[in-house]
């Protein structure tokens, strides 16, 4: 049997990375359990978002863990995926994952102000910040199934494409659901507002995708 040599200080920024959001988590679960336990099941029901709506709050202590969450997990999985899938990528680069985590925060940032600046604009304030609430709220129930695929694909699946694009068909199906859901919450005023709500979509969905799959196939 020949021994195999393990470079495994080469990832310890990524393992770093992996315990940094494994404490988030237990931050989440010590302070706002009951949060917590009704997130997991957001694809399931609406409960999450209901309960938020009720109350008012769209931005709280927990939003603001998952969210920073999600940011680490998500730039991690897209460093992953193109390490794996670009072989001129090396997964120890570190410098991509700060490039994707800082492209993310800028993307959702702007993003953010220009659906509020929407809401301002066209006096639904109110319904933006919900939109925002919602569409975040998923993504942050993606980031959990990007966690769980970063641990696998660094330490169990290692090399495996097919697995990476698992992975990226279960987060869209989270986001598909989420998408369905809040159409189908806000179809009556959707309905009564069709070239507004054309022109956000193009605007403020469909162009910003458009411009990341351009860079990603670049």
């Amino acid at each position: 049997m020949n021994a195999i040599l393990r470079h495994s200080a080469d990832l310890d920024w990524i393992t770093l990375v992996l315990f940094t959001s494994l404490g988030l988590l237990t931050v989440a679960k010590y302070f706002y359990k009951n949060s917590l336990f009704i997130f997991l099941l957001l694809p399931i029901n609406n409960k999450y978002i209901a309960l938020n709506r009720k109350k008012g709050k769209t931005l709280d202590g927990f939003h603001i863990v998952m969210t920073l969450f999600q940011m680490l997990n998500v730039a991690l999985f897209l460093h992953i995926a193109k390490a794996e899938i670009q072989e001129s990528i090396q997964l120890i680069q570190v410098e991509w994952f700060f490039t994707f985590f800082a492209g993310l925060l800028l993307f959702f940032s702007v993003k953010a102000l220009l659906q509020l600046g929407n809401g301002y604009f066209f006096e639904n304030r109110e319904l933006m910040i919900e939109l925002i609430f919602e569409k975040v709220s998923y993504f942050n129930y993606g980031a959990l199934i990007a966690f769980v695929g970063n641990i696998l694909i660094i330490y169990v699946f290692p090399d495996l494409k097919l697995f990476i694009y698992i992975i990226i068909l279960l987060i869209l199906a989270v986001n598909g659901i989420g998408i369905t859901k809040m159409l189908k919450n806000h179809q009556k005023l959707i309905f009564g507002n069709a070239f507004y709500f054309i022109l956000y979509l193009c605007t403020l969905e469909i162009f910003p995708i458009t411009i990341i799959i351009r860079y990603l196939n670049s």
